[in-house]
C-alpha cells in the first residue's frame, strides 16, 4: 500500500523488502531514523543493534555477510571515518550476502563538524557506490545495492545527503515479509586478510571496475533526458533542484543524472557530451561528476573552451547545500536562458527571529559546566569539549568549552595540551600549572572515549575527565547505549557502569555527582584540583526530554534587585528579563532550580 515515508524510512522499508537480515550502526544526524523504523518494522527475525560505534557497526555487518545474510550498516559522513579501518578492508575480503553501507553526508554542514563527500570516498576504497537523489528512488536503490552487492561480492556504498533523508514522498510498498536464513559460514581462506591474498584482491577488484562501469552505464537509475543543446551533469539532491528550475524550459536542456557515481558510467558520460554544446555540472559536495566528465572529455579529445563549468571553474559554490534557486540563478547567468524559479524572496517577507543554539532549559550540562566554572574561577585552566548537546557549552556566558574536534577527541586532546602546555613548566617559566579539563558524553564515552581514558592512564596525564552523564544520546534523538540497560531488540540487559569501567582502566580517583547541586559539584572539583593525575567527575542527572520536569520556578520581584546574575551566569533560556528585573518563561522552565542556587538575595523559589 502506499506510505508516507521520510527518505530515511524509505531506505529502511526498502531495505526491509529486500531482505535484510542483520542492521547495525552508530546514530548520526541526519541518518538515525533508517535504522530506528527497521527496528520499528520488524518483521520478526530481523537482527538490529545500536553498535558501540561505526566500526563496530561495520564489522557487525560484515561477519553477518560472510555468514551469507544480507546485512546493512548505518551511519552519517564523519561516522564513516571511525568506520574506515574495516570499510578498507571488507572489499578486499569481499562477501557472500549482500552488505550495504548506508551513509548520509551533511552539505551545510547543518549538524556535524565538517562536510565531507561520501562518493569520494567510496572511489577511494574501491567500494561501488549509488546516490540517491529522492525518497522513491532511495527506496528502489537500496533493494538494487543489496542485489549488485550478492552478486558481486563486494560491499555496496549507499550515499544520501540530508533534504533526501528527511524529505517525504508516497511510496507503494509492499508487504514485509520475514527474511530467510542465511546459509551459513563456510570456512574458507578468502575470510583471512593476509598481505598476499590482499595484493591479489587488488588486482581482482581494479580489474572489475571496468566492467562495473559499462553494467552502470546501463542501469535504469542513470539517465539521459532531454535532447537540447545546453548539457547538465547532476546526481543526488541536485537532480531535484535541476528538474524544478528547469521546468517549462525543458526542450532547452539535456539531463544527465547519476545514480552511481563509482565506478562512473563511462559510455552513458560519452554518450551525453557528445550529444551537447555545453556542460553545467550541479552537485553537492565535491566536484565528482564534474571531475569524471572532465576526464571522459579528456579521452574524446575535444577543445572547445569553457565546454564544462562547475565548481572547479567557479561557476558553482564549492561548499555548502545547493539549491533550486541558486540552480536556476547559475543557468540563468551562463546561458542567458529563463528560468522558472524566482531569485529574490518577496518584498514582505519577514526577516526569520535569531535563534542562537543553546542549551535547552533545565538540561544539567548546564549546572556541570557553571560548577567547574564557579571552582576554577581565574586559576589557569582549559576546557577540552567534545561532540553532543555539551558542545553547546562553548556560547556566551558558560564559555566552557575551548576545543572541539570529532568523537572522543576532547579526552585526548587534553593530554597533548597538558604534555605541551604543564611538561614545558620549567623550561617556559610557568609558576601555576594550568588545569586541563576534558568534557565527554556518556554515549560518547562508550563509542570513543574508552581508549583516549587508557592512553591517558598509561602515560601519566594530569587531567579531569568530567562525564557528562545524562542517560541517553541526546542530541540525535536520544537512542539507547551501553550504559541504559536495554537494547534496540528491546532486552533489559546489565547496564555498564562507568565509574567501574573508569576504575577497571586504573582511574584512582573517580566522584560521581548530581550537576544541579550546585554546592555538592563545586565541591568535587574543588577537591579534584587538588590532586593529580588521572581524576574523573561523573556528573550524573537525566537529560530533561526523558523525565518528568518539576514546577516551574517564579521569581519575587518584591526581593528581586535587577543584578541579572541568574542571567548573565547561565544562560537559561527560560530565564528572561522584564521591566529591569528577572523573570521566568514558565512554558521553558522545568523547574531543576540552578538559578534558585545562584540568585543572592533568594528571589527565586
Amino acid at each position: 500500500m502506499k506510505e508516507l515515508l521520510m527518505g530515511n524510512e524509505a531506505v529502511a522499508l526498502g531495505a526491509l523488502a529486500a531482505g535484510v537480515q542483520v542492521v547495525s550502526g552508530y546514530p548520526g544526524t541526519p541518518s538515525s531514523e533508517t535504522l530506528e523504523t527497521i527496528a520499528k518494522r520488524n518483521p520478526g527475525n530481523v537482527y538490529v543493534e545500536w553498535s558501540v560505534n561505526e566500526k563496530a557497526g561495520a564489522e557487525v555487518a560484515a561477519g553477518a555477510a560472510y555468514a551469507g545474510a544480507r546485512s546493512l550498516v548505518t551511519m552519517k559522513q564523519m561516522g564513516l571515518n571511525v568506520a574506515s579501518d574495516p570499510v578498507m578492508c571488507v572489499n578486499y575480503i569481499g562477501v557472500k550476502g549482500g552488505m550495504v553501507i548506508y551513509v548520509c553526508d551533511d552539505p551545510g554542514p547543518i549538524s556535524s563538524q565538517t562536510e565531507q563527500d561520501t562518493r569520494s570516498f567510496a572511489r577511494y576504497a574501491h567500494i561501488p557506490c549509488f546516490d540517491c537523489d529522492s525518497p522513491e528512488q532511495a527506496f528502489q536503490a537500496v533493494q538494487d545495492a543489496f542485489a549488485f552487492s550478492e552478486e558481486n561480492g563486494t560491499p555496496v556504498i549507499l550515499r544520501s545527503t540530508t533534504r533526501v533523508c528527511h524529505a517525504c514522498a508516497d511510496i507503494d510498498v509492499p508487504e514485509i515479509t520475514t527474511p530467510e536464513s542465511p546459509d551459513g559460514f563456510v570456512k574458507d581462506p578468502q575470510w583471512v586478510i593476509f598481505p598476499k591474498l590482499a595484493y591479489e584482491a587488488k588486482l581482482r577488484v581494479a580489474g572489475r571496475e571496468s566492467e562495473m562501469s559499462s553494467e552502470f552505464s546501463e542501469y535504469k537509475g542513470n539517465t539521459i533526458e532531454g535532447s537540447g543543446p545546453v548539457g547538465i551533469a547532476c546526481g543526488g539532491i541536485s537532480y531535484a533542484y535541476v528538474k524544478e528550475a528547469i521546468r517549462g524550459h525543458e526542450e532547452d536542456f539535456t539531463v544527465l543524472k547519476i545514480a552511481t557515481p563509482y565506478p562512473f558510467p563511462k559510455e552513458l558520460a560519452r554518450q551525453f557530451l557528445l550529444g551537447v554544446e555545453k556542460v553545467l555540472c550541479f552537485e553537492e559536495l565535491d566536484p565528482y561528476i564534474e571531475d569524471a566528465l572532465i576526464y571522459e572529455y579528456g579521452n574524446l579529445s575535444l577543445e572547445i573552451d569553457n565546454f564544462i563549468e562547475g565548481k572547479r571553474t567557479g561557476t558553482v559554490r564549492l561548499g555548502g547545500e545547493l539549491s533550486a534557486v541558486e540552480v536556476g540563478s547559475v543557468i540563468e547567468s551562463v546561458t542567458g536562458i529563463k528560468t522558472s524559479i524566482p531569485h529574490s524572496e518577496p518584498a514582505d517577507m519577514p526577516a526569520l527571529p535569531v535563534r542562537p543554539p543553546v542549551l535547552c532549559a533545565g538540561c544539567p550540562h548546564r549546572g556541570a559546566f557553571y560548577a567547574v566554572k564557579k571552582a576554577v574561577g581565574k586559576k589557569p585552566a582549559i576546557f577540552s569539549g567534545d561532540i553532543g548537546c555539551y558542545t553547546l557549552g562553548n556560547a556566551a556566558p558558560l564559555d566552557m568549552v575551548d576545543t572541539c574536534l570529532c568523537m572522543g577527541a576532547g579526552i585526548t586532546l587534553a593530554q597533548g595540551l597538558d604534555h605541551a602546555i604543564n611538561g614545558l613548566e620549567s623550561e617556559n617559566g610557568q609558576k601555576e600549572p594550568t588545569t586541563v579539563f576534558a568534557f565527554v558524553g556518556d554515549s560518547t564515552f562508550f563509542a570513543s572515549g574508552i581508549t583516549g581514558t587508557v592512553n591517558a592512564v598509561y602515560n601519566q596525564s594530569d587531567m579531569i575527565l568530567c562525564v557528562l552523564d545524562n542517560s541517553t544520546t541526546a542530541m540525535t534523538g536520544h537512542q539507547p547505549h551501553p550504559g541504559m540497560g536495554v537494547t534496540m531488540m528491546g532486552e533489559r540487559v546489565e547496564p555498564v557502569d562507568i565509574a567501574k569501567v573508569l576504575e577497571g582502566i586504573g582511574v584512582k580517583s573517580i566522584r560521581t555527582v548530581d550537576p544541579q547541586n550546585l554546592a555538592q559539584s563545586v565541591e568535587a572539583v574543588n577537591s579534584a584540583m587538588e590532586e593529580e593525575g588521572v581524576r574523573a567527575i561523573i556528573f550524573k542527572s537525566p537529560c530533561i526530554a526523558l523525565v518528568k520536569p518539576n514546577d516551574p520556578k517564579h521569581v519575587d520581584i518584591e526581593k528581586c534587585v535587577g543584578c541579572m546574575r541568574c542571567i548573565n551566569e547561565i544562560g537559561c533560556p527560560g530565564l528572561i528579563t522584564k521591566n529591569t528585573k528577572a523573570t521566568i518563561d514558565t512554558s521553558l522552565c522545568t523547574g531543576c532550580g540552578l538559578c534558585t542556587q545562584i540568585c543572592p538575595v533568594d528571589a527565586i523559589g
